[in-house]
């Protein structure tokens, strides 16, 4: 059973829905260029390839640690986070399974970031494959 964390839409007037109107976009050429059935590793390289044509700041493989009750147990990598402001993880999947989002909320809450993107590369529309998900405040 997945876990149901709140999300809500993300207002037309915030930055970080400017930021992932270009993500998209770069998404989508991404997919009409290289089409599904990838490696996930070859579309987040074809993805910073477009961010930079696009003029988007990205870091790739962010080093996020990972705390417990104040203790250090690891670290995580994200995939990426645009602007500062939005994480990116890239999927090549057959079957689009609850938990990923449930994994990004995560990601959103421990690099205090509102804003995420989930896009699964291996569809026939990449557009079909795209989930973007707002952490409500209070988590």
């Amino acid at each position: 059973m997945p876990i149901n964390y709140p999300v809500q839409k993300i207002p037309e007037d915030m930055p970080e829905n400017i930021i992932t109107q270009k993500i998209i976009k770069c998404a989508i050429e991404v997919h009409k260029q290289l089409g599904p059935g990838l490696l996930e590793s070859l579309y987040e390289n074809a993805l910073a390839v477009e961010f930079e044509i696009e003029g988007l700041k990205y870091r790739r493989q962010v080093e996020i640690p990972i705390l417990y009750k104040g203790r250090k147990l690891g670290e995580y990598r994200l995939d990426l986070i645009v602007d500062e402001m939005v994480v990116v993880e890239v999927k090549s999947v057959e079957r689009f399974d609850p938990v990923f989002e449930a994994q990004l909320l995560t990601y959103l809450r421990l690099t205090r970031k509102r804003v995420g993107l989930l896009v699964n590369f291996n569809t026939r529309l990449v557009k079909d494959g795209i989930k973007r998900l707002i952490l409500t405040q209070g988590n």
